[in-house]
């Protein structure tokens, strides 16, 4: 009999939470953890969605990928970015590989498999997808047939999740997730597969938007408020559909529940360039009255030596002569002051001066290859506890209102890795799974060797 194994990959589930009070009330979860292999997952530096998903499925680090986030530059232009889709991967993934040694995959909702690449079975593209009037899946034919799949609309994303309609957003989760799981389970009931995934990105979206009503710690929590049990609520929920899932499996079926990075606390914002500028290192042609978006026209270039970008982390792009168009900086001093700005990004103390634990990382230093335009430090403001904001003009460096809406939650570089295996007891708990690893033990459940340039080894 043809082994079957299939991934439920669950964005930004976080072990604080699936594996802490809530366990109890989630039985399916329980039956998966307690027949196979549990723990928590280290995720890729950093912890995002783009690249993480992608690095798990091909055993690539974001550096080797080339993939550094949603926006990278694509030229040392000051303004040439560009946003990341599967088009920027040439990486193999898990399924390209069994496509090649005969093996049929289903594939819904990896993130960066927008646009959809032939394979040998089917594929349902990501979030990235701008809207359903793009072909998004393949065949393209599967399209017409999502909704009926699904049983009502199938939704690529919550629209706008960052605004202050709390209850709208949480209606769109609920609906999002239940469609999607309803979708999966239809298309494995009706195709030959011999490997399946799903990825579903609501988790990711009710941690973003109603962290600070479940989290006492929270600056702006406050006890009793309507949208405490939510994210509980949510947990419970999606146990169900994995327990609706597992039990439309053959009953020899191996299953895998993975989360690509976890969630915390987001204390606040540190305002980048605003940092850089206080420090000498950027230098405006006029200083902004509000908060406005840095764009490259307001730079005065021959003054400035570095610049930011916002996001869960910062990017910070040093201005190097002959490198950038008006670059500043000799090539003999870039070492000199890419440690100096290390040394007083760490340094950084909160609004009352108080170190918050920022880690500013070299970029050749944590990936096996750097492909692409890497950024010249990847910053954990507060590891992680405040993200980046980009904005100028914000007259801070400490901000309390995200730049980009509302959002309560930055990313923690710990997931969740559950691999269930039925009919081998086996279970144990491990201290910690890699990203990396995941790839390749999944060929290895297929006999098939990993490629010699994967990070990871088989579990």
């Amino acid at each position: 009999m043809t082994r079957k194994l299939v991934v439920i990959g669950l964005d930004c589930v976080t072990p604080e939470l699936l594996f802490g009070p809530w366990l109890d009330e989630m039985p399916n979860v329980r039956r998966l953890m307690a027949d196979g292999l549990h723990g928590r997952l280290q995720s890729t530096i950093p912890p995002i969605t783009v690249p993480a998903w992608m690095s798990m499925m091909t055993s690539h680090d974001p550096g080797t990928l080339g993939v550094y986030g949603f926006r990278n530059r694509k030229s040392y232009e000051y303004d040439d970015t560009y946003t990341v889709n599967a088009s920027h991967v040439s990486a193999k993934t898990v399924w390209n590989i069994l496509s090649v040694n005969r093996k049929r995959s289903l594939v819904m909702g990896v993130p960066l498999t927008y646009p959809p690449k032939p394979l040998n079975g089917a594929l349902v593209g990501c979030f990235l997808t701008p809207d359903k009037s793009a072909t998004f899946t393949y065949p393209p034919e599967l399209q017409t047939r999502l909704d009926a799949l699904a049983g009502g609309e199938y939704l690529i994303d919550v629209k706008d999740f960052r605004n202050d309609r709390r209850d709208e957003t949480l209606a769109q989760i609920r609906v999002m997730t239940e469609r999607r799981f309803r979708a999966f389970r239809a298309l494995l009931r009706e195709d030959d597969w011999d490997f399946s995934m799903m990825v579903e990105m609501g988790p990711d979206r009710i941690h973003h938007a109603f962290w600070r009503f479940i989290d006492p710690g929270h600056r702006l929590y406050e006890r009793g408020n309507e949208f405490e049990n939510v994210v509980r609520e949510y947990y419970l929920e999606m146990d169900a559909e994995i327990g609706r899932t597992v039990d439309a499996l053959p009953a020899d079926t191996s299953v895998i529940v993975v989360s690509d990075h976890g969630a915390k606390r987001m204390v606040g914002a540190i305002a980048i360039n605003e940092f850089l500028m206080r420090e000498g290192y950027l230098t405006l042609k006029s200083a902004p009255t509000k908060p406005t978006r840095l764009t490259a026209d307001m730079v005065d270039w021959s003054r400035t030596l570095a610049w930011g970008d916002g996001g869960y982390y910062a990017r910070v792009f040093l201005n190097i002569a002959g490198r950038e168009p008006n670059g500043q900086i000799p090539a003999a001093d870039v070492a000199r002051v890419r440690g100096e700005l290390k040394q007083k990004l760490e340094s950084l103390g909160d609004e009352h001066g108080k170190s918050i634990g920022t880690r500013a990382l070299y970029p050749e230093e944590v990936y096996r290859e750097c492909r692409g335009i890497p950024p010249d430090l990847i910053v954990y403001l507060g590891d992680l506890d405040w993200r980046s904001a980009g904005t100028v003009g914000n007259g801070s460096v400490h901000l309390f209102e995200n730049d980009t809406g509302p959002d309560d939650a930055n990313h923690a570089p710990e997931g969740i890795f559950i691999w269930h295996n039925r009919g081998k007891p086996a279970s144990r708990s491990t201290e910690r799974v890699s990203i990396y690893d995941v790839a390749p033990s999944i060929l290895d459940f297929y006999s098939i060797a990993a490629p010699a340039d994967m990070i990871g080894r088989p579990l």
